[in-house]
């Protein structure tokens, strides 16, 4: 049986639970058992306590959370750059703020397209039934006034017949996007599974881009802080980039360029791994000799494009969902006014 992913409010917790325990002192092992004593969930509980064991036992936090098969790869990604950069805590509460970030904005969307789909199923519900069950009886009426329906109610009325013919076709296609969206709005590892799907396929394009420069920007600065080699660190930030085919191969192409000696900023901007002004502001620090902080700027300024594109787009959802709603408003009442004012004009 394949075994589900965390919840983001659950990954959320764990790492923020688990970096104030790093603060305080605590070792990993021992928070993850302190974790797992103060669960009141079973599989959680169970969850925690196997991972505590593993990091007793000397395996690293991040092989034990790759293992699990519970976690995404970014955080099993980001925590291999936290082990390697001696940096645990403060990768730990990266994940946990991108984490909460992403269950706030699942619920944006969520709330975006629930109301305006359910709307807008609804009126092709009621146009079907219009074109398909109500303008043949108009047709009726017309002709034993000696008349047809003719014009655009006359093309209203053959897409009615049209419909008619396939409405199984129809109420299946219905049905599937019913089944859809309701899965979508419930079930977390639903959405998880469209969204790796979507990174495979289309998700180095748009704000998918952004996101994907931001998290590469977050674990290079974090490697680079630490001192590590530049091409340990590449190599690190690349690993958090594997999901999504086109990224990992820029990464892959910016590696080879830099070890035939290519500059670290122009190199960046010609594979694209990061946008250009990035590159032109790393290019300053490194003359500076201040490249790991211009880095770190770079990830924080990465990230908040990267979230305020999505919260624009979010925003964007439910107004053209709206439209289209009113649009098919205006054709319903088209699909009825126009063969009755057909029909008055003829007893007229």
């Amino acid at each position: 049986m394949k075994r589900t992913t965390l919840s983001h409010m659950e990954i959320s917790a764990i790492c923020r639970e688990l970096a104030l325990l790093l603060h305080a002192g605590v070792g990993i092992g021992s928070g993850l058992a302190l974790l797992a004593e103060e669960e009141t969930g079973t599989s959680l509980k169970a969850l925690l306590a196997d991972l505590s064991k593993r990091v007793d036992e000397g395996e690293p936090l991040s092989s034990a959370l790759r293992a699990s098969g519970r976690f995404p790869a970014y955080v099993t990604g980001l925590t291999e750059v936290g082990e390697r950069s001696g940096r645990m805590e403060e990768a730990l509460q990266s994940l946990s703020r991108y984490y909460d970030d992403r269950e706030q904005m699942d619920r944006r969307i969520r709330g975006a397209l629930l109301y305006p789909s359910v709307l807008l199923v609804l009126m092709l519900v009621v146009i079907v039934v219009l074109l398909s069950q109500v303008l043949p009886v108009f047709d009726e009426v017309y002709a034993s006034l000696g008349g047809q329906l003719t014009g655009v109610a006359g093309g209203l009325l053959a897409l009615g017949r049209v419909l008619d013919t396939a409405m199984p076709v129809l109420c299946a296609l219905l049905l599937v996007v019913v089944v859809f969206l309701g899965a979508f709005s419930v079930s977390a590892a639903f959405r998880e599974g469209v969204f790796a799907r979507w990174r495979r396929w289309r998700g180095d394009r748009g704000i998918s881009r952004k996101t994907n420069d931001a998290r590469f920007a977050q674990a290079l600065a974090m490697g680079l802080g630490s001192g590590l080699p530049l091409e340990e660190s590449m190599d690190l930030a690349a690993q958090l980039l594997e999901e999504v085919p086109g990224a990992a191969a820029r990464c892959r192409d910016c590696r080879a360029r830099l070890e035939q000696g290519g500059a670290l900023a122009e190199t960046m901007r010609q594979t694209g791994v990061l946008p250009a002004a990035a590159c032109r502001l790393l290019a300053l620090g490194v003359q500076s000799g201040s490249a790991d902080t211009v880095m770190e700027e770079i990830a924080a300024r990465l990230s908040r494009e990267a979230g305020q594109a999505i919260e624009d787009r979010a925003s964007q959802v439910e107004p053209a969902l709206v439209l289209v709603c009113s649009i098919l408003v205006g054709a319903i009442l088209l699909s009825v006014m126009l063969p009755l004012m057909d029909i008055m004009t003829a007893i007229g």
